[in-house]
C-alpha cells in the first residue's frame, strides 16, 4: 500500500490495485505548485466535507479520470450535478467497494460548498481491506466519538489527522486522539498551508514522542509505502 501527499489534506492512496484520492485541494495551494493534477490517478474521490480547501480540484480530477466520488448525500448530489458520479453515505454507514470497506464516521467541524450550497455534515473515513486499515479524519476537533472507531472497526495501522490548530485540532489534541483511536502512527495534515495554521514541526513531533507515538510529516509530492 502506497500513500502520496499532495499538500494540505490531499492524499493519494494506492491499495488493492485502486487509486483513492482524499480531499483534492492542489491547484490553489502555492505549496503544491509542482503537482500537476492531470498526472494524478484516481478511481475514487473521498471527500470529507464541502469547504473549498478540500474539494477545489475534485470535479477536474473526477472528469479527467472518471473517478467516482464518495461522501455524504449533499456533497455527492453537488458532484453529480457537475458531471462526476458518486456514492452517497452518511454517518455510521459502511460500504464494500472493490478495494475494501469504507465507513463514514463523525467529524466536528462545519461544511458548505464553494458556491454556497449546503454541504451536509462533515465526516471522516475508516478504510480497510486485507492489507491495511486506516482512518482519514478530515477536518475535526478532538471528539469523544473517536473512541467508537476501535470499538467498531479493525485495528488501525495508521491515521491521517489534522494538526494545524485554529480551524481543526492542533497537534497536542491530535496526540490525545491517538489514544482514543488506539493508533500509534499518524500522518499529519492541514498544517502550514495558510498563516493561521503554520506550526513548529519539531514541537509537533515532540508532542507525539512524549506520548510514545509517531508523527510523520510527509513533504509534498513524496510517497510512503506502508
Amino acid at each position: 500500500m502506497r500513500i502520496t501527499y499532495y499538500g494540505h489534506s490531499c492524499f493519494g492512496v494506492e491499495t488493492k490495485g485502486k487509486h483513492l484520492v482524499f480531499d483534492p485541494f492542489i491547484t490553489p495551494n502555492e505549496l503544491a505548485k509542482d503537482i500537476a493534477i492531470n498526472s494524478i490517478k484516481a478511481d475514487y474521490l473521498l471527500i470529507s466535507h464541502g469547504h473549498g480547501d478540500h474539494v477545489a480540484d475534485g470535479v477536474a480530477i473526477g472528469k479527467n479520470t472518471g473517478a467516482k466520488a464518495v461522501s455524504n448525500f449533499e456533497i455527492i448530489s453537488w458532484f453529480e450535478q457537475k458531471g462526476v458520479p458518486g456514492h452517497p453515505m452518511n454517518h455510521g454507514g459502511k460500504v464494500q467497494f472493490d478495494f475494501g470497506v469504507v465507513k463514514y464516521v463523525n467529524a466536528v467541524h462545519s461544511s458548505v460548498l464553494p458556491d454556497g450550497t449546503y454541504g451536509g455534515n462533515p465526516g471522516g473515513f475508516v478504510v480497510w481491506n486485507d492489507e491495511v486499515c486506516f482512518y482519514f479524519a478530515g477536518d475535526t476537533a478532538l471528539t469523544m466519538d473517536m473512541k467508537l472507531i476501535p470499538a467498531t472497526c479493525p485495528k488501525l495501522d495508521f491515521a491521517i489527522l489534522p494538526i494545524g490548530d485554529n480551524f481543526t485540532m492542533g497537534y497536542e489534541d491530535a496526540a490525545i486522539a491517538c489514544d482514543y483511536i488506539d493508533c500509534d502512527k499518524v500522518i499529519g495534515c492541514h498544517y502550514d498551508t495558510f498563516g493561521y495554521i503554520k506550526i513548529d514541526h519539531s514541537a509537533a513531533k515532540k508532542a507525539f514522542v512524549d506520548k510514545g507515538k509517531e508523527l510523520i510529516l510527509l513533504p509534498i509530492g513524496e510517497s510512503l509505502d506502508l
